[in-house]
């Protein structure tokens, strides 16, 4: 601990020396943050937001958090406290500084009402300690596009009336905001975005570290004329080899779908065009379709596989009366906080019609975990035994875990699209 380092939050006049250490503490050149670029921040981010660690004058930590929702399992969008932008500097390593600026500020999101905290961990060992659990994967396959057996002649989809169109990024912005509201509904895990987002993703805000290379976007119309589908993607162009064969890939930078159909038209649609050998997906779901819709599923080949959103709860009761469950019944857990947040024994019933009701309680306990561990529960990723046979958690009552296990059960393993 050093009590010498001040942790407040920053002035306008000091978003300069904040945002070059950010450059720093992921290990981005401290000079890339120009003069432009800065005036840039300055007119999009709220200094309310950020945190700082001061030393001596000197910015030697960053800590910026913001309001967010989070799909829960069965649709509900809960009270989401996103944490991004964590940095220490090399030279103040180990002197409690992250977990000074992450206790304060997790317990202000507490008192605001948040029921969860959220990000996304640039390094697995550190997040734990503060009541942090991986609670979705991503994946991402390099799929080669001649070995896939797909139909080469494929001019459209299958459903009659169908169809997908090239736009540009005006519809975008115009079409896909309400397009998001139906997927994240369907998906849990996914967040919200905001108008800002849609600016920054079709380049009406593109930044002056990363200029702004216009992507492919299309749409998915179903047979009544409903955007149900969007996938975006970059192409590399004007690839031959020595017998000048195409050997073109596309990157794919995110898709958006409301429907299978629409999931199934739009990989098939990224597969199928002219010159392009090699697809690669982004990050997708470990359980995406896109590797079983290929006549010859290994034609799709795992090149990144980590975790990717991470859950820390912070209202045991509001968190599991939030999601809906896979079956009926009674549990106790034993729920451990370091940090006192969310730490507690809580009654979990769950009865015919859904109807679910949670709260302290001091009956004998049928499962003791961590916080981290129930976050990963919480949103469908995790398993009970698995987490048993670990030891990051133990079955107090003979049956308990398998009884957790089917409750917390969901027929797709959650997912966030989105990188914050």
């Amino acid at each position: 601990m050093n009590d010498d380092v001040e942790i407040r939050t920053i002035t306008d006049a000091e978003l300069p020396a904040w945002l070059r250490a950010v450059q720093a503490g992921f290990l981005r050149s401290r000079a890339a943050m120009s003069d432009e670029a800065i005036a840039h921040a300055r007119a999009r981010e709220d200094a309310q937001t950020l945190r700082g660690a001061f030393d001596r004058g000197r910015c030697v930590g960053t800590y910026r958090s913001y309001p967010q929702e989070l799909t829960a399992v069965g649709g509900a969008a809960v009270d989401a406290h996103a944490v991004t932008a964590v940095t220490v500097a090399p030279t103040h390593r180990r002197r409690g500084i992250l977990g000074r600026m992450m206790s304060a500020d997790l317990a202000a999101a507490k008192e605001r009402g948040a029921v969860v905290a959220t990000l996304i961990a640039s390094e697995h060992r550190i997040y734990g300690r503060y009541g942090f659990g991986p609670a979705t994967s991503t994946t991402e396959w390099t799929v080669d596009v001649p070995r896939a057996g797909l139909d080469p002649r494929w001019s459209g989809p299958d459903e009659a009336g169908a169809r997908i169109d090239l736009v540009d990024g005006e519809d975008v912005r115009k079409l896909g905001p309400e397009l998001h509201e139906r997927f994240r509904a369907l998906q849990h895990g996914a967040i919200d975005r905001d108008e800002r987002w849609w600016l920054r993703n079709t380049g009406q805000e593109p930044t002056p570290e990363f200029p702004w290379e216009e992507p492919f976007y299309a749409l998915y119309r179903s047979p009544s004329g409903t955007v149900d589908g969007l996938i975006v993607y970059r192409t590399t162009h004007n690839r031959y080899d020595a017998s000048r064969l195409p050997e073109n890939s596309a990157s794919v930078l995110g898709t958006t779908t409301a429907t299978p159909a629409a999931e199934r038209a739009l990989w098939h649609y990224v597969c199928s065009i002219d010159k392009v050998v090699s697809v690669r997906s982004g990050h997708r779901a470990p359980d995406d379709v896109l590797p079983d819709l290929l006549p010859d599923p290994r034609a799709a080949r795992v090149t990144t596989h980590a975790d990717w959103l991470w859950v820390r709860v912070l209202d045991v009761v509001r968190a599991l009366e939030a999601r809906t469950y896979a079956g009926t019944g009674t549990l106790v857990l034993d729920v451990t906080d370091d940090a006192g947040l969310a730490g507690g024994r809580y009654r979990l019933e769950v009865a015919e019609g859904g109807r679910v009701e949670c709260a302290p309680t001091g009956d004998t306990c049928d499962i003791s975990l961590g916080v981290g561990e129930l976050g990963r529960m919480w949103l469908g990723e995790g398993s009970l035994a698995r987490l048993v046979a670990l030891g990051r958690a133990a079955e107090r009552r003979a049956g308990a875990a398998a009884l957790m296990d089917t409750l917390f059960r969901t027929s797709r393993r959650p997912w966030c699209p989105d990188l914050f």
